[in-house]
């Protein structure tokens, strides 16, 4: 038996809960008051991103985060109003490919070496759009990360990532090479990214859109500043998005032989001395 939700000017799911993203879905669409189906794949991902169950996973995701306003200063309270106001056309700009994300508000975070840690907070509507984004992403690309990743990833802990260094300590690995990418999240590469994601998703408008959201720059000080790098941090995007590229340095280190521990961007390689 399938569960279906219908809500009109929504795309109607009939996904059953034993599929999983890597597959093809299919859906159900109000197009000149005709029903018609539409079945997705990495081709048509837009479509399953915009269902009705997937956005209100991530609106009930975005109300347990809380957190603070972006540059229009909305909070998570008036997230439903606001939706329940501009639905219909949040969705025809999104599928039309019309829709342009705020530029991200600049917070600065101390860190324990007296650095700080800039992070870029998204509108109470961006975050609800990233997160739907990220949910997709997470079923489509989780499965196929490496085993040694924890970072950012579902049922996973530091905890865990401690666990699997200690399986390497007691099986004769004990020393390590510390690999921590300096300013990793503030300097990743767009193009390289849009590459590797273009590889698995072969829906245009996805790619678009999320270009789109790593182009949506930076209010500093009540200043613009374009956003030609980096992912920031802060948004529901950023950790899936990071994973999938470094995923390709877990890759690289699987190829080669090396056992390693990766939790987001530091990295434990662990070497046996005979």
């Amino acid at each position: 038996m399938q569960k279906t939700t219908s809500l009109v000017g929504y795309p109607q799911n009939d996904r059953t809960e034993s599929e999983s993203y890597d597959g093809a879905h299919t859906f159900k669409w109000i197009v000149d008051k005709n029903l018609v189906e539409v079945h997705t794949g990495t081709r048509n991902l837009l479509e399953l991103i915009l269902s009705p169950s997937n956005l209100n996973d991530a609106y009930l995701q975005v109300l347990r985060n809380n957190g603070c306003g972006g540059v229009d200063k909305m909070g998570t309270s008036e997230l439903l109003p606001y939706l329940s106001l501009h639905k219909d056309e949040l969705l025809e700009m999104l599928l039309r490919g019309k829709y342009r994300p705020s530029p991200v508000r600049r917070v600065e975070i101390p860190k324990e070496n007296g650095k700080k840690r800039l992070l870029g907070i998204p509108t109470v509507v961006d975050r609800f759009l990233q997160q739907a984004i990220s949910q997709v992403l997470v079923g489509i690309y989780d499965a196929g990360f490496s085993d040694n990743s924890f970072g950012f990833r579902p049922n996973r802990s530091a905890h865990d990532a401690l666990k699997r260094v200690q399986e390497y300590s007691e099986q004769g690995y004990r020393y390590c090479v510390n690999l921590d990418l300096e300013r990793f999240f503030d300097t990743v590469h767009h193009s390289k990214l849009i590459e590797i994601l273009s590889r698995t998703i072969k829906d245009g408008r996805v790619i678009s859109l999320i270009h789109h959201y790593l182009n949506a720059g930076v209010m500093v000080n009540l200043r613009f500043e374009d956003t030609t790098e980096g992912v920031p941090q802060g948004g529901p995007l950023s950790p899936i998005l990071s994973n999938i590229l470094l995923n390709e340095l877990d890759k690289g280190l699987e190829l080669r032989g090396h056992p390693f521990v990766r939790y987001a961007d530091d990295c434990l390689i662990l070497v046996k001395v005979s």
